[in-house]
């Protein structure tokens, strides 16, 4: 019975606008207001045209006062090809764009309301139809069609030679793990995450695949050296977000997921080729996690391949960071020497 009140009264009030409307408009007729509408009608379909120039002439200084700042060059390979299809896209729809809007409003324009003309009543056409179906269709086809071919390729197998590297997200950091010198990571498990015990993964001890691979908390790669990266998260969907290698991959609780690229230039380069001293490569989180997300933010470092070399050595394994007592007496003095240096800086 609620219900049915609702729509009468909701039915009740459409009617009564509809006839106020419709008195407006007789009211209008008998006043003589009649020339002024028309004369408000002209100086409309004028605004119009001069909104088309001033918008084109819009779109054109933005682009040009903004072309190549927002991006910038791709820093990968398959970034290369992500801009192409970007480009023919912007491309296709620009040309589209251009021809409606001018045709929308010249025809504003030109086709105004008239007492010397009557509009044309001309209500289908089916080879138009067709026409402005089918062409359609066939461009968005070949351009969904080269996005996921490029898709399978950035998230398929990787080259043999590609080097791993596990991405976990949490609220609101990311963690990387790299397996040791066996190229293997060690098995996991949720229930096994405790960050008390230096085990913020859930790395399962028992595993000896487990005992030399490195946890950080910064991602470093090899300049002209394929990666491949495994995602995953340890509470909600985050999304690893790597803008400068046209990157975008879901972390997912439970569900790893992958995709691998080759960086072109190292952070050294970057920084000459942006003149930026600060520039770094940004690990952004493009998924909305909570009210740090604005914050959950990673550092990417490009180098040579001696470099890297040089900064994973440096590192200790997790498996020594949760069972301190394992660590060699000689590497717990030298530490114990190198903590206290610091300090007395």
């Amino acid at each position: 019975m609620q219900t049915f009140f609702v729509i009468l009264i909701l039915a009740f009030g459409f009617l009564i606008t509809f006839q106020i409307a419709k008195a407006s408009e007789y009211v209008a007729v008998l006043r003589g207001e009649e020339k002024a509408r028309k004369q408000t009608n002209r100086i409309n379909a004028f605004l119009l045209l001069v909104f088309l120039v001033v918008g084109l002439i819009g779109v054109y200084y933005c682009n040009e006062r903004l072309k190549g700042k927002i991006l910038g060059e791709s820093a990968s390979v398959q970034g290369d090809k992500i801009d192409t299809m970007l480009y023919i896209t912007i491309a296709i729809t620009g040309i589209v764009f251009f021809i409606t809007q001018i045709l929308l409003f010249w025809f504003a324009f030109k086709y105004q309301e008239s007492d010397k003309r009557k509009a044309y009543y001309y209500p289908h056409n089916n080879k138009l139809e067709i026409i402005w179906t089918v062409i359609p269709a066939l461009a968005l086809t070949v351009l969904v069609g080269f996005g996921i071919f490029y898709w399978f390729k950035i998230t398929g197998d990787a080259p043999q030679d590609a080097m791993q590297v596990e991405v976990t997200g949490s609220q609101f950091k990311w963690e990387f793990r790299y397996p040791g010198r066996d190229g293997v990571f060690g098995k996991k498990y949720y229930k096994a995450i405790d960050p008390t015990k230096n085990n913020p993964l859930g790395q399962l001890w028992d595993d000896p695949y487990n005992h030399d691979d490195v946890i950080t908390s910064e991602m470093h790669i090899v300049v002209n050296k394929p990666v491949k990266l495994i995602i995953g998260s340890k509470d909600v969907i985050h999304d690893v977000g790597l803008a400068q290698f046209r990157m975008k991959m879901d972390a997912v609780p439970g569900t790893p997921t992958t995709m691998w690229f080759t960086p072109k230039y190292t952070t050294r380069q970057m920084v000459e080729k942006t003149g930026d001293p600060d520039f770094v490569y940004e690990i952004s989180c493009d998924q909305l996690c909570g009210k740090g997300h604005f914050a959950m933010r990673g550092v990417l470092i490009v180098e040579t391949q001696e470099e890297f070399d040089r900064w994973i050595i440096s590192k200790q394994p997790q498996y020594l960071a949760a069972h301190p007592e394992l660590v060699p007496q000689k590497s717990r003095t030298d530490t114990t020497k190198v903590v206290a240096a610091n300090l007395k800086k």
